[in-house]
């Protein structure tokens, strides 16, 4: 059976834990380089949920593989902290998968 990791700072990471969910904390976006690359080669590892405060900080190279990755799949974690517009790499996501762009409204 594959895991639900999360990627994220300690303040949000306890309550993820009391979820259940496997936390892996980071201090900042250079911590958050060096742990997801070696998540995306995990075999038992099926999707991943990134604080989207270090999403939008990692480099190109990194965010290419991360699109170009069927398992796990990325999903950006909303911030609390400040407003980044993750539709856009969600509606990449299910174009990917699905082959039409969705937008989806509230």
């Amino acid at each position: 059976m594959y895991k639900y990791m999360i990627v994220t700072d300690p303040s949000t990471a306890p309550g993820y834990r009391l979820a259940g969910v496997d936390v892996i904390e980071v201090k900042g976006p250079d911590e958050a380089k060096k742990v997801i690359p070696p998540l995306l080669n995990a075999d038992d590892t099926g999707i991943i949920g990134i604080s989207e405060d270090f999403m939008s900080l990692l480099d190109k190279d990194l965010l290419s593989t991360i699109e170009n990755t069927y398992r796990p799949i990325i999903i950006p974690i909303p911030s609390t902290s400040k407003s980044v517009p993750s539709g856009s790499y969600i509606e990449r996501l299910l174009r990917r998968a699905i082959g039409y762009n969705i937008v989806v409204r509230r």
